[in-house]
């Protein structure tokens, strides 16, 4: 089976430099937009790129928490502002150190399995940083903020997490890579964040017991000083040699039709989320 890497043309979405004035929930209704978009053969398979500012990207789980918005008041306390999810998983940590993956993939004649979508983005990693000759796992790491089966690790401390998102015959698989900074402190947050939203308190879902000592970032892994544009030079490689051409872009017209609305849809979402 030939890889999902392997794409007539990729179109690049770079939104990495945007600055704090680019919210998360503007990137969560863009890929919602790209997903219908590809998925109906407007545009070509899209890699978007994408930085926020001190922010923590809270699961639909989190909001049933007791004292979620204890939780939340400490978060801000801290400097980072809290939303909600419209994909799987639980709270992760976004700041100028993580640069975030969209892969935006047609679902041709057949669909794209589950695990298909999730091994192209490790694949894709892997090779990004093939040339340290470190084993890069996909397995859950236990002790992990938003543990999950395709954890990115190396000497058993994760680097990363992926999830996906599937919309009208298109499929995002998304990830996070922590860059830089240490992984031990957006850890030891996320810890604390729940110690306080939990309090004690028995709930129905099983919330991780965050170690912070399982997490790392690339560059503490690799013992090299890596940033963000360093990752990217190397993910806009990978790109180029698994395609006959690669374009650079913004949404096209039919894509700023749907965007209003896709986004509409991600802060109603949120807001309905949050108060519950």
């Amino acid at each position: 089976m030939e890889s999902l890497l392997r794409q007539p043309v990729w179109r690049i979405m770079d939104q990495s430099a945007v600055g704090i004035h680019f919210q998360a929930l503007q990137s969560f209704g863009t890929d919602d937009t790209l997903c219908a978009s590809v998925g109906a053969g407007e545009a070509p398979a899209t890699a978007r790129t994408w930085v926020h500012h001190n922010t923590v990207v809270l699961g639909i789980q989190d909001t049933k928490l007791p004292f979620l918005e204890a939780g939340r008041r400490f978060l801000e306390q801290q400097g980072y502002q809290t939303i909600v999810r419209n994909s799987g998983g639980l709270a992760v940590v976004l700041d100028e150190g993580v640069l975030n993956i969209s892969l935006i993939l047609p679902e041709n004649e057949k669909s794209i399995d589950i695990n298909r979508g999730y091994d192209t983005m490790w694949l894709l990693v892997k090779n990004m940083f093939s040339e340290f000759n470190k084993e890069l796992e996909a397995r859950e790491i236990v002790g992990s903020y938003c543990p999950g089966s395709y954890d990115l690790s190396i000497d058993g401390k994760k680097f990363a997490g992926i999830s996906q998102r599937r919309l009208k015959k298109g499929v995002a698989v998304q990830i996070y890579l922590c860059v830089n900074g240490s992984g031990g402190k957006r850890a030891e947050l996320i810890k604390q964040f729940y110690e306080i939203a939990k309090n004690g308190e028995s709930t129905k879902f099983s919330y991780p017991e965050i170690v912070p000592e399982v997490m790392a970032s690339l560059s503490e892994l690799l013992e090299t000083n890596l940033t963000v544009s360093d990752v990217m030079f190397r993910l806009l490689h990978q790109l180029k040699t698994n395609s006959d051409r690669l374009v650079a872009g913004t949404l096209n017209e039919y894509e700023l039709t749907l965007f209003p609305n896709y986004y509409q849809r991600v802060i109603d979402r949120n807001q309905k989320l949050s108060e519950v």
